[in-house]
């Protein structure tokens, strides 16, 4: 097969939000991401699809972006009924466990609610949610050196093809 063109990182992942300002509060002014694009339109470009919206992006240090669809309507994305609520989330990265504690501290006292210290032994985290109930992730390294995932590539297909084995052994009662 031949390979895929190459995908240099993240442009934007986009959620939808119920109040594009409740929204831009929580991102720019408690969790320091600046607001820096805006696109309103009635239609979808891809599609063509009549749906009035605002999409709003706010930047990482990395360039990349979170990005929201506001559709007008004051309704939040509904939750996966099949999924629980901590499966599906956005994992942000920090420079070191000392600044995890500092967004902790600012995070309580801007009355968010979070959970952690969570030791993941190679990381540390902490979780908490949004206005729109999307919850967060933010991971700090234990210690400093190579990124979490160097080095483990090569045991990556085996412990994918050990999980399918058991999920197969589960699914057959064994």
């Amino acid at each position: 097969m031949p390979s895929f063109v190459p995908i240099h990182g993240l442009h934007h992942f986009a959620y939808r939000c119920r109040d594009a300002e409740e929204t831009r509060h929580f991102y720019e002014d408690i969790l320091g991401l600046p607001l820096v694009h805006v696109i309103t339109q009635d239609r979808v470009p891809s599609t063509q699809e009549y749906a009035p919206h605002a999409h709003i992006f706010f930047r990482m240090t990395d360039g990349s972006c979170i990005a929201f669809f506001d559709l007008g309507d004051g309704q939040a994305a509904e939750p996966s009924p099949n999924t629980a609520p901590w499966v599906n989330h956005l994992a942000l990265r920090v420079d070191s466990v000392a600044e995890l504690e500092t967004a902790m501290a600012k995070l309580r006292a801007a009355g968010v609610e979070v959970l952690g210290i969570t030791d993941h032994h190679t990381i540390k985290s902490i979780y908490f949610f949004d206005p729109n109930g999307i919850r967060l992730e933010l991971t700090a390294p234990v210690v400093p050196g190579p990124s979490l995932f160097e080095g483990t590539g090569h045991e990556a297909r085996q412990h994918l093809a050990a999980w399918q084995d058991k999920k197969q052994q589960h699914a057959l009662g064994a």
